[in-house]
């Protein structure tokens, strides 16, 4: 019961296509339950929106402030000299 109290519900409907599918991952184990399917399906929503949030700040910083030759060419040079030591 305590654990039930610390849950916020969410109620949504969807259609019997998509509901079958979900009791097909039930099915073969892939999920637990059809509330396990929905919290990993948002944690996913999620972390991908986080994750291209993040990304497009990046892109951002890098627009505003461009990187110099200086900056790139050290692991341009750094890779050629790891191609050039290996012994192949």
């Amino acid at each position: 019961m305590r654990y039930a109290k610390r849950m916020t519900q969410l109620v949504t409907r969807v259609d019997e296509d998509l509901a079958s599918l979900v009791d097909e991952l039930i099915a073969e184990g892939v999920v637990e339950s059809r509330s396990d399917a929905v919290r990993r399906g948002l944690r996913v929503l999620i972390d991908q929106h986080q994750r291209r949030r993040t990304a497009e700040a990046i892109i951002r910083g890098y627009e505003q402030q461009p990187q110099t030759d200086n900056e790139i060419g050290w692991s341009d040079k750094a890779t050629a000299r790891m191609i050039t030591d290996e012994q192949w």
